[in-house]
């Protein structure tokens, strides 16, 4: 920020005590060192606000990517191996053939 010397310090507060003088000189510097602090924690809340409105909005951007992810599969994995039935060592008689009618589909 603002680079101030020794110089630079003591030049300022002679200044500043040949103006307002001994009696007024505490009061002044009082209430500068006040809005310097208030100051001072403005600019911190500001800049933690802002850095959670930054991890907030990369938090949602990186939801939304996972969320996307695993709606879709990825291209390069193989389809899971079908379940297939053990083969039939018995032999079974077919079902008889019944005709459907096609105005009366319930052969009622």
């Amino acid at each position: 920020m603002l680079d101030f010397g020794f110089s630079e310090i003591l030049l300022t507060s002679a200044i500043a005590l040949v103006v307002l003088g001994p009696e007024r000189l505490p009061k002044v510097a009082r209430q500068v060192g006040n809005w310097v602090g208030r100051a001072r924690l403005m600019a911190r809340q500001l800049s933690e606000q802002l850095e959670r409105e930054i991890s907030a909005e990369e938090l949602l951007k990186h939801q939304a990517e996972t969320r996307s992810v695993a709606v879709q599969p990825p291209a390069s994995t193989p389809p899971p191996p079908q379940a297939q039935a053990p083969p039939q060592s018995v032999a079974h008689a077919p079902e008889p053939f019944t005709a459907v009618d096609p105005k009366n589909p319930t052969n009622e």
